[in-house]
């Protein structure tokens, strides 16, 4: 028996880079998914993530939807109940950074509006609207459902010129501290990743050979970090084997934090 037959599991920012790995992970364990994006084909080119999911035998369905409107994230939820007949995780996953992601003095009012409504205020809609269906369905094991939030290694240290993006995943670290306290005794268990450097830019975005270098020079362990890292981090936090966790943020860094 694969660790995720039968749950049903919703990740936005599914099309591309981590959320696409989670998916095609969490398909792999049996799991119906939910590809929650903006756009369905991936920005690092390829078949789209439910396509590929599909012609694995799996079960995945593609709800195009914006985590910055709360009947998008509800539609999601519905998606999932359609899908599997339940919501057992919930993994927002999609920020925007880009052009926003900036230092202080640089960032206007508008961009940090813009990445907050996406990283941290989108991911509690997804949160709010996942725990409300989570609450009223029974239990599989010792949990009603899970929510796995992605944080980051710059939500515990300051990144030069990226002040938005730094504050967005510190608040996702507490986030998910914050809900584990809230909703442990009523089945709901929540956790956050954190990733070190990952290999995940679009071809069209290539990392320069600077940020390379000291991404390297920075992580202890000889790689840097894949996809499939974080993904595999991510199947073990929505099966039971991790059900005594929550409030963690799991570093899946290479040790770079304890560097």
């Amino acid at each position: 028996m694969r660790r995720l037959d039968g749950r049903t599991i919703v990740v936005t920012g599914g099309s591309s880079g981590l959320g696409r790995a989670m998916c095609l992970a969490f398909a792999r364990e049996g799991a119906h998914v939910v590809v929650g994006d903006v756009r369905r084909d991936p920005r690092e080119g390829g078949e789209p993530t439910d396509a590929l999911i599909a012609a694995a035998g799996g079960s995945a369905r593609f709800v195009q939807a914006d985590v910055r409107a709360m009947a998008d994230v509800d539609a999601l939820v519905a998606a999932a109940l359609e899908l599997g007949g339940r919501l057992d995780v919930m993994v927002p996953n999609a920020v925007l950074a880009g052009p926003h992601s900036k230092g202080l003095l640089e960032t206007s009012e508008d961009d940090w509006n813009a990445m907050l409504d996406v990283g941290l205020t989108g991911v509690f809609r997804c949160c709010q609207s996942a725990a409300r269906t989570m609450l009223e369905q029974e239990p599989i094991g010792e949990a009603r459902g899970r929510l796995i939030l992605i944080s980051s290694q710059h939500g515990m240290v300051g990144t030069p010129g990226h002040v938005a993006y730094c504050a967005i995943k510190g608040g996702i670290v507490n986030l998910a501290r914050q809900l584990a306290v809230d909703f442990a005794r009523r089945g709901i268990l929540v956790n956050a990743i954190a990733p070190g450097k990952i290999l995940t830019a679009p071809l069209d975005e290539p990392d320069t050979q600077e940020v390379l270098d000291y991404s390297h020079a920075r992580t202890p362990f000889p790689r840097l970090g894949q996809p499939r890292d974080v993904a595999n981090a991510a199947v073990f936090l929505a099966s039971d084997e991790s059900s005594y966790i929550s409030g963690t943020n799991l570093l899946v860094d290479g040790g770079w934090m304890a560097f």
